[in-house]
């Protein structure tokens, strides 16, 4: 595990990392939090649905990656550990958690214990460097090998900008050949007034929400070759059998995976 210091935790202030533990019927958060996801409930009913089905697509994009022998993954925004995480999903992989929330962080060190095959990093995913360069990711996975960069309902959190198209290309840069980067993200296409109005209740939270359409989730995959079927919503993303749905837009999600 990674050694550095844990950060502090505000209860009082909502936590986007929290906030999906609620959804996904997590303990993990306080009532700031519960808050904030009862409110997003109000104006989108089926949010704690969406973020299931988003909790399911990361399993295939795992499967999807190990059948190509990737045994190594970068969990960017991993959030606080729930059922079928990363290394339950890859047994045999090596698995670095990384996020930005002092209470994911915190929780994933006290729950995932002294498990040598995973390490959890307190990192930025705007700030590439100081994650790939820590002593954690330095031991536990070897970047000279094809790597699985996990970025699942995390993109959403950060606008564009150069910081953001910089740390893109740090990331692939890193990747080998055989690497895969699996990406889900929010989009407004299908109710753009609700999703509208849970964006600024994020944003008063001070966890900004950005919406992107198809065009724009497939601008973050630059320099990777996405496989079939493309940038999709998150249940047509190569569903096993029972997991199709009749309207897979309701569910507001884009996903894709891609490979170098």
């Amino acid at each position: 595990m990674s050694t550095t210091a844990e950060p502090p935790i505000d209860p009082n202030r909502p936590s986007s990392a929290r906030i999906y533990d609620v959804f996904l019927g997590g303990t993990h958060n306080f009532a700031s939090d519960r808050a904030v996801a009862a409110r997003t409930s109000e104006l989108l009913p089926q949010t704690p649905m969406i973020a299931r089905h988003n909790r399911a697509f990361l399993r295939r994009a795992i499967r999807f990656a190990t059948a190509r022998g990737v045994d190594q993954f970068l969990d960017i925004g991993s959030g606080i550990p729930t059922e079928q995480n990363v290394h339950q999903v890859a047994p045999e992989a090596r698995v670095v958690y990384v996020d930005i929330d002092p209470t994911a962080v915190i929780y994933a060190r006290h729950l995932l214990g002294d498990d040598p095959r995973v390490a959890v990093v307190h990192g930025d995913a705007r700030e590439p460097a100081p994650v790939l360069d820590d002593p954690a990711v330095r031991g536990l996975l070897d970047l000279s090998r094809p790597l699985g960069i996990l970025m699942v309902a995390v993109l959403h959190f950060v606008p564009d900008s150069p910081v953001l198209t910089e740390a893109l290309r740090i990331y692939r840069e890193a990747a080998v050949p055989g690497s895969v980067l699996a990406i889900s993200h929010v989009s407004a296409s299908a109710q753009p007034t609700e999703l509208d109005r849970v964006a600024d209740l994020y944003n008063r939270t001070g966890a900004s929400l950005v919406p992107r359409d198809r065009e724009q989730m497939e601008r973050l995959f630059e320099g990777w070759t996405l496989v079939e079927p493309g940038v999709v919503f998150g249940p047509s993303w190569r569903p096993d059998p029972g997991e199709e749905v009749d309207d897979p837009a309701q569910f507001l999600t884009l996903a894709g995976v891609a490979v170098r």
